[in-house]
């Protein structure tokens, strides 16, 4: 059995390149080379009338080779993510650079007046590709402090008092009657806290989330026995899709919490794992036995997937609740990522 330990090695120095396939990177850059633009225009000019003729001879220069840059990134993307973070900068800047030089000819010939000088363009370019990769490092930094902090907040959340407690009794009460049960039981719970204590920043295969989701749920037996009833529909699950660590075990979690242990008979909780195009659906289904206690318990768990789902995926993943004839149903949708990729 491994041991747990006590130093984790140092994360990975934040600083690369974002993912140009990711849909919220793709909004963020058109925004802030948008806003650049109608900045430019403002300096421009000093009068109303001004600034509106600046921002739309502006945008007639901007908007075809931003829509380039962003197709040839969003395209290049694979191989970027290969290269070193040096490599990687040098070709998105030639990249921009290219886009900018070619299109110029056929901006200058419908711009007139407003022609800008190939030099100026160039410049202007470079700059915004500049700024949009500086605010992107930035916002990388920020994010691996709260992605420190998510992990933080998750392994408080999820080492239960009570979970522990029921489980080494649960292993007492069969440790003379089934030592191999306990034995076990006992590395399952082993498992399941070595993963708590991971800084747990990397995605992991769906196949080892449901290792641990099976683990949990054998401990869970020992005390609830018959009255725990899983049924898992995942006849069209990819087990080497990623998924953040610690995602479909804490919905389990609270599935037994509220939904099995508050009720006298047995209850079921229904594991839902499909793919769906390019998206990969988890939904978890368990009866309300005590609504209330339900909703208050359940929040910093949900709030908490919510803001990991958002660190790793940013707008491309969410999580909706719904609640209705006596169940209660979390659904989670997230780009469909294989580790074979």
């Amino acid at each position: 059995m491994q041991s747990i330990k006590q130093k984790s090695p140092p994360p990975a120095a934040p600083g690369g390149l974002p993912n140009f396939r990711n849909l919220g990177v793709l909004l963020r850059l058109l925004l802030l080379v948008n806003v650049l633009a109608a900045g430019t225009a403002v300096i421009r000019t000093d009068t109303v009338d001004g600034h509106i003729r600046e921002m739309l001879v502006m945008a007639a220069w901007v908007e075809l080779p931003l829509f380039l840059a962003a197709l040839g990134l969003y395209l290049a993307q694979p191989w970027l993510a290969r290269q070193r973070r040096l490599v990687a900068t040098a070709v998105v800047f030639a990249l921009v650079g290219t886009i900018a030089w070619a299109v110029h000819p056929v901006l200058a010939a419908s711009g007139g007046e407003a022609t800008v000088h190939i030099g100026r363009w160039l410049t202007w370019a470079f700059a915004a590709t500049a700024i949009a990769l500086i605010y992107f490092d930035y916002r990388t930094r920020l994010l691996s402090t709260a992605l420190t902090e998510a992990r933080l907040m998750a392994l408080t959340a999820r080492i239960r008092p009570h979970f522990l407690f029921n489980s080494l009794n649960g292993v007492l009460g069969v440790i003379r009657t089934d030592p191999r049960r306990a034995e076990h039981a006992l590395e399952e719970l082993a498992d399941l806290f070595r993963v708590l204590m991971r800084e747990n920043r990397e995605l992991v295969p769906l196949a080892q989330e449901l290792a641990l989701c099976e683990g949990y749920l054998e401990l869970e037996r020992l005390r609830l026995g018959e009255r725990l009833q899983v049924r898992w529909e995942t006849a069209h699950c990819p087990r080497d899709a990623l998924v953040p660590p610690l995602l479909l075990q804490p919905l389990l979690e609270n599935a037994v919490y509220h939904g099995i242990e508050p009720a006298a008979e047995a209850g079921e909780i229904v594991v839902r794992l499909y793919r769906r195009g390019q998206e990969l659906r988890l939904e978890v289904e368990n009866p309300i036995a005590d609504a209330e206690r339900h909703e208050a318990g359940n929040r910093m768990a949900l709030d908490n997937i919510r803001e990991r789902l958002m660190l790793f995926f940013d707008l491309e993943a969410g999580l909706d609740i719904v609640a209705t004839n006596g169940r209660y149903r979390v659904r989670i949708r997230l780009p469909y990522r294989s580790s074979g990729q």
